[in-house]
């Protein structure tokens, strides 16, 4: 059974928004571009330290308590998996299978059950508490549109564009083709690259801003290995440059040092 397969039997709710009318909430520019800033406010979801964390002196000697980890990157919810091992063994192209048909599969599998568990968090990303699309201290996205202005969205409006950008994108027959004997576009690769860019956006702003919504569900396994299966596939095809998964870099990097990536 796949990871995708024993993924999806694991939900038992169903999204709390239909998926059609979030593609119909938002009109997509013509030519959806995306660009980061800095943001000094950046909300983080965070843990509570240990009393082992005391109180730390600076070079002028007052005192500043410690940066408190993210809730992800704590224990033991950055151990937290539903999949032991590691991801590299099933995103390698299977013998005899096109390589252009390989990525497109795994990519509307990866945008559909993003969607899902996007569905089911929604009602927690709201313009009061995102009224940026944040992921992390100094990490803004604002939306280019046609004109290439940057405009700044809530997240919960951004990522409503990215999901309904990247759905267009993957009904587009001139992109995605599904007849039999019709290539994929020479510009294919390109397109994915951006896909998976804003999909990681989606995935490093709910790590930041919804993970305790992802734990209160009880989904945090589900969550962390659907996260490692994505990141496994990103690297296998390199389809995410690493100045663009900046913000999550600790957790990438802790699920590499555990074999899942």
């Amino acid at each position: 059974m796949s990871f995708f397969n024993n993924f999806g039997r694991g939900f038992g709710r169903s999204s709390r928004k239909n998926k059609q009318q979030q593609q119909q909430q938002q009109s997509t520019p013509t030519q959806a571009s995306f660009i980061r800033t800095s943001s000094s406010h950046s909300s983080v979801q965070s843990t509570i330290s240990n009393s082992s964390n005391h109180l730390k002196a600076s070079s002028n000697n007052q005192y500043v308590p410690p940066v408190p980890k993210p809730m992800f990157l704590s224990q033991p919810f950055v151990r937290t998996a539903l999949v032991k091992g590691s991801f590299k063994t099933i995103v390698v192209l299977p013998k005899y299978v096109d390589m252009g048909e390989w990525l497109a599969l795994n990519t509307f599998e990866f945008f559909t059950y993003l969607n899902l568990i996007y569905g089911i968090i929604s009602e927690f990303c709201t313009v009061q508490s995102c009224p940026a699309m944040s992921a992390g201290p100094g990490f803004d996205y604002t939306w280019l549109d046609g004109s290439k202005k940057q405009i700044r969205f809530p997240a919960s409006r951004y990522i409503d564009l990215v999901l309904t950008w990247t759905n267009n994108k993957l009904n587009d027959q001139s992109i995605f083709p599904t007849k039999a004997g019709v290539p994929f576009p020479p510009s294919f690769p390109v397109t994915l690259q951006n896909i998976f860019k804003q999909l990681f956006r989606i995935f490093a702003h709910i790590y930041y801003n919804h993970f305790d919504a992802i734990v209160h569900m009880n989904l945090e396994a589900h969550w962390n290995s659907f996260f490692a299966h994505f990141i496994s596939f990103s690297k296998e095809f390199e389809l995410l440059d690493r100045r663009d998964t900046e913000p999550l870099w600790e957790l990438i990097e802790s699920f590499e040092a555990q074999g899942k990536v």
